[in-house]
């Protein structure tokens, strides 16, 4: 593809990043597809049925994106996520802030974007200050901590941090063999414990499950083949059109905010465009509306009180904090990561999980003792 123009795959990318999207957008409304509320599930009533539906998400990504590589489509390596810089401290630090964030916005940067396609005024105002805190981690105030004091702790790998990558140079194996054996192992795990459970073999959870998984696939091939330039005709080398990053992407929800929000504040500046990102999350807003109108469960819903405001302010924020600095959410670190099988991703999806359950624990003991403390007090009145 050297001899085509980069301008015109832009449509092609943005416009499909777009469908994807509505597409993530419709269905997910549709079937309440929800990692916060999936670890909510858990931790609060012990229902596993929302997990299992992310978990199939992974499971599909990573068998989407294995196949594609296996089929000489699209290099995972030419993603952010297989690097050599492992930055074991960042995925940790910003995996449980964004897990803290997405529990006081009640919902993940996906879940957020769903909720104001259905008319949701407080989750607006999540991705609003989501979008800030974003760009100030990612060029501002923030990033400085970020750069100075989180990335200085890394650990510079012999090669890229994907796990069949580093068995391969531990014990000598092909490659090409232990990503298929590494793929199998993992997908087959994550597939076994999602339909283990009859109760999870509904329609709403299955589509939810294949669906999420399926658009990353998509999102991977969108920028990793069809965006693919060989040869970029002004720096004469290879090239993947219309993402931030200026590599091969899939579905993220934190920093796309951010540039979208920067394409607004500079929307005469020509080198700005809509990306991939940007597309893709306009595009599940979209989505999420349209199956909100069909299902006439469309309403304006606005905060409770003012401390009500400022708990999803403070989500907002360490949201955008958090997973710039772990370089993705619960989407873009937690399936698409997840699904290059990089150890970094593995360790994020981990570290936002723990975050959220620790808050969720932490304000069910605080209300209850909230409600003890209330109890104590009317009986000392009633004496």
């Amino acid at each position: 593809m050297g001899d085509v123009s980069p301008a015109s795959l832009i449509p092609t990318v943005v416009g499909g990043g777009f469908a994807l999207g509505f597409l993530f957008g419709f269905v997910g409304n549709k079937t309440n597809f929800c990692t916060m509320g999936a670890v909510s599930d858990v931790v609060n009533m012990g229902d596993w049925n929302r997990m299992r539906m992310w978990l199939l998400s992974i499971a599909v990504a990573i068998l989407g994106a294995t196949a594609l590589e296996y089929a000489g489509v699209i290099k995972l390596s030419n993603s952010i996520y297989q690097t050599p810089n492992f930055t074991w401290l960042s995925y940790i630090v910003g995996g449980l802030v964004f897990g803290v964030g997405m529990t006081l916005a009640s919902g993940c940067g996906s879940k957020t974007l769903m909720r104001v396609g259905g008319g949701n005024l407080k989750s607006l105002v999540v991705l609003v200050f989501m979008a800030i805190a974003a760009y100030m981690t990612l060029r501002g105030m923030f990033g400085a901590f970020r750069v100075n004091v989180l990335e200085q702790a890394t650990i510079q790998m012999a090669g890229n941090q994907d796990i069949p990558s580093i068995v391969s140079r531990m014990t000598g194996a092909e490659r090409p063999m232990v990503l298929l054996v590494t793929t199998l192992a993992v997908s087959g795990a994550l597939l076994l414990f999602a339909f283990m459970k009859r109760e999870f073999r509904e329609l709403d959870y299955i589509l939810g499950g294949v669906v999420a998984g399926a658009v990353v696939v998509g999102g991977w091939y969108l920028s990793g083949k069809l965006g693919y330039i060989a040869e970029h005709p002004d720096t004469l080398q290879e090239a993947w059109v219309a993402t931030n990053t200026g590599r091969m992407e899939s579905f993220s929800f934190v920093a796309p905010q951010a540039f979208l929000l920067e394409l607004l504040m500079l929307w005469t500046d020509k080198t700005k465009i809509v990306t991939f990102g940007i597309a893709s999350a306009l595009g599940v807003i979209v989505g999420s509306m349209a199956y909100a109108l069909a299902s006439k469960s469309f309403r304006l819903e606005a905060f409770r009180d003012a401390s009500d405001m400022i708990r999803h302010m403070v989500g907002g924020i360490l949201m955008g904090f958090g997973g710039v600095v772990a370089l993705g959410c619960t989407v873009g670190q937690g399936i698409t990561g997840f699904s290059t099988l990089a150890l970094g991703s593995i360790i994020t999806f981990v570290a936002i999980i723990l975050g959220a359950a620790a808050t969720m624990k932490y304000e069910y003991w605080r209300m209850t003792d909230d409600s003890r403390t209330v109890r104590h007090r009317s009986r000392g009145h009633a004496v």
